[in-house]
């Protein structure tokens, strides 16, 4: 008698992992060095996969004309185009990003996939609040979707003209974390007309607005000595950052773990 064997479990990858596999650690071990936000504890996951990065995301789309389907669980995404831009922006290398149509596509899905990492906290907060509703899932879906292209929706489409730039060479590693797009514009203290999102610990991609009403630019890459106005990325990470902080080394998340080191409780003597 035949025994049957058990089909192997899909693997649900995070929609970030694509830029966390320029993160990993191949001296020595493999894996990525994380800071969780939840215990303020440095861990050190093993291999390439990034699985500490498992919290759960909802998809809305954000196109004006696009219909929700609630089985459609993140954008389309061209992940070995993808793949191979971030890793020519990581080595400052744009002659190995592809033609300038895929590197196009990859900016394009880079920035899809920094816009739904952007706009999950607010996702999340609005199906919990409707939850507590006596209304259907179906109900819920709805108001959230309704809520999250009320909040983002305009945003995407100015994105859609930005003009972007690859910094790359950049001399210090960058912190990347579960809300890695910036949106500089909307900073309380000296807002910046740019958005970004790091590619790698040493490239960041830029965009700015161009004025355009139509028709994307190519791309521009440039070597970076010094971010300038984007001075503050690392910080900004770290203020946006709940779940999980992402570093090169050990030290830069040491540097930051008491912002996640949960309070010690005051030990009380013996009572009089």
């Amino acid at each position: 008698m035949t025994q049957a064997t058990t089909p192997p479990i899909h693997e649900t990858l995070h929609p970030l992992r694509p830029f966390l596999k320029n993160y990993v650690w191949e001296h020595g071990r493999i894996g990525t060095r994380y800071l969780d936000c939840t215990d303020g504890q440095v861990k050190f996951d093993e291999g390439k996969k990034a699985r500490f990065a498992a919290e759960p995301y909802i998809y809305v789309p954000l196109d004006s004309n696009a219909s929700d389907d609630p089985n459609v669980t993140g954008p389309v995404i061209q992940e070995a185009g993808l793949a191979r831009f971030l890793r020519a922006a990581q080595l400052g290398k744009p002659e190995e990003a592809g033609s300038a149509a895929e590197v196009q596509r990859a900016v394009h899905d880079a920035v899809e996939l920094g816009v739904f990492s952007a706009y999950q906290r607010d996702a999340q907060a609005a199906h919990e609040r409707y939850s507590q509703e006596p209304m259907f899932d179906d109900e819920i879906r709805a108001e959230v979707v309704t809520e999250i292209r009320r909040l983002y929706a305009g945003m995407r489409e100015q994105l859609a003209l930005y003009d972007f730039t690859v910094l790359h060479g950049l001399p210090a590693p960058l912190l990347f974390s579960d809300a890695p797009f910036i949106d500089w514009r909307t900073r309380a203290h000296s807002p910046l007309p740019f958005v970004s999102i790091p590619l790698g610990p040493y490239a960041l991609l830029v965009g700015g607005a161009s004025g355009r009403t139509s028709r994307a630019v190519p791309l521009v890459w440039k070597s970076a000595a010094a971010l300038g106005p984007l001075k503050d990325h690392n910080r900004h990470m770290v203020d946006a950052a709940r779940r999980w902080l992402v570093a090169t080394t050990d030290d830069q998340l040491i540097a930051v773990q008491n912002r996640f080191a949960p309070a010690k409780s005051e030990e009380s003597g013996p009572a009089p």
